[in-house]
């Protein structure tokens, strides 16, 4: 095996990184997951995620994970309401839709991020994570890199794949291409113990998702573990609206104002969620890598997930593209078909740019679709027809 006496570092311990250690250690690989976060609690995970048959699910099984993903996925998470900006329902699959139905391709089975996690945590080996590692810089040592970390340690291995996200401090070493950006800002924002908060909004989500589309504007919505609610106000602007919109978004007055104002032509009813929502909401400008990137190809140093090739959450494809990432990188790594690990990278890097690009073409087309004049007629449409 290529990675006999070898040791790796992935930086990032995101659904993708700690995907790759999973399949890595079943390998018996000498493989370290460095993340910036103090530990396992320290961030709040944000949105569900919903997992695809021919990436993410197939990535689980080759994990052998699905027993546990089937212990802490959430039924009916996945169910959805189509409604427009007056919430009236235009689409429904609750009665249709069933709450299991794994193997089938269009089952796309819903699991938080924080469960996900700690699934993905519990099934390595002990000291696997090093928590607290906030990845500074790297330089060559060798055939391998020194990685050095805000803490002051220092640390040396034969491979680095990094998984750090779409603000990737690895990817320079590779290319100096950068993420450009859709054109499409979505503002997060967060609903606790949404039962009693915003009860109007849960009555009407039943424990699944919510699009509402209106005025090229959307709000998207989705039900949590423990009866939390998270939902985003997706609009077109400029890349720098929130350092020049003046908003404070701490201040649930004034952002409740700009709420109303913006979404004007909007029914009161989604108010509720810019009431009872925590703050501060958090602007995410949405940004995508080129389509057509490539480049060098380096025997030590590779990319996956976000930092790869981050894209609009249109098609619900990044988290998914970030485990098959793992997957097939993985495959390559242990394989007996390759001379050299520079084959090895090579390989899984050009089927990686191919099924990136057509990922990230869809997110940016569904992007589009879902901010026109007549997205609800297409989203109507395309639901329909599937």
């Amino acid at each position: 095996m290529l990675i006999d006496h070898k040791s790796i570092a992935i930086v990032g311990g995101g659904p993708g990184g700690l995907m790759l250690a999973r399949l890595l250690q079943l390998k018996n690989a000498d493989v370290k997951v460095y993340e910036r976060d103090l530990n396992k609690n320290a961030r709040v995970q944000g949105s569900p995620l919903d997992m695809h048959e021919g990436s993410g699910m197939d990535a689980l099984r080759e994990a052998d994970l699905l027993t546990e993903f089937k212990k802490n996925y959430r039924p009916g998470a996945d169910k959805l309401l189509i409604v427009n900006e007056h919430a009236e329902i235009r689409y429904s699959d609750h009665e249709t839709k069933p709450d299991e139905d794994f193997g089938n391709e269009h089952f796309r089975p819903e699991i938080d991020r924080g469960p996900l996690r700690n699934m993905l945590l519990e099934s390595l080996r002990p000291e696997t994570v090093v928590w607290d590692s906030h990845f500074i810089s790297m330089e060559p040592q060798n055939e391998g890199w020194i990685l050095n970390f805000k803490n002051g340690s220092s640390v040396y291995a034969d491979i680095v794949i990094a998984a750090d996200g779409a603000n990737s401090k690895i990817r320079p070493y590779l290319t100096d291409l950068k993420p450009i950006y859709s054109g499409i800002l979505m503002l997060e924002g967060n609903v606790y113990h949404a039962e009693k908060t915003a009860p109007h909004i849960k009555e009407l989500i039943k424990d699944g998702k919510i699009m509402a589309f209106g005025n090229s504007k959307n709000l998207l919505l989705g039900q949590k573990g423990g009866g939390d609610l998270g939902f985003y106000a997706s609009f077109r602007t400029d890349e720098n609206w929130a350092a020049e919109s003046g908003l404070d978004f701490s201040d649930s007055t004034q952002m409740m104002e700009w709420f109303k104002k913006e979404y004007a032509e909007w029914n009161p009813v989604w108010t509720e969620l810019f009431e009872n929502a925590a703050v501060p909401f958090i602007p995410r400008p949405i940004y995508s890598m080129p389509l057509d990137q490539t480049w060098e190809t380096k025997p030590n140093l590779t990319l996956l997930g976000d930092a790869a090739h981050v894209m609009p959450p249109f098609a619900g494809e990044g988290a998914n593209m970030a485990m098959l990432d793992a997957l097939e990188l993985s495959k390559c790594l242990t394989s007996d078909q390759f001379s050299s690990l520079e084959e090895a990278m090579a390989s899984y890097e050009v089927r990686m740019w191919k099924r990136a690009a057509e990922a990230t073409k869809e997110s940016l087309e569904n992007g589009e679709r879902m901010h026109s004049e007549t997205a609800l007629e297409h989203m109507l449409e395309f639901f329909s027809s599937h």
